[in-house]
């Protein structure tokens, strides 16, 4: 089944440590996000595959949107 990983919370996409196709393990750094000076890691919550990427560093994203999706 397919995790979708979302923004909590209005940031900058600072950093992508993953690509798509890439195997991670729940807990891993997906994406670290920046929000008033404050570098927030974004955590895969399954193991699997990342199937779809939704972001790019210096992409701005609101709460809710779409991140990463693990399958």
């Amino acid at each position: 089944m397919a995790e979708e990983i979302r923004a909590e919370m209005v940031a900058n996409v600072f950093k992508i440590v993953v690509a798509e196709g890439d195997t991670v393990s729940d807990g891993d750094t997906l994406v670290i996000l920046e929000s008033m000076k404050m570098e927030i890691p974004v955590l895969a919550e399954a193991d699997g595959t990342i199937g779809t990427l939704a972001v790019s560093e210096g992409d701005v994203v609101q709460g809710g949107d779409l991140i990463a999706v693990v399958e």
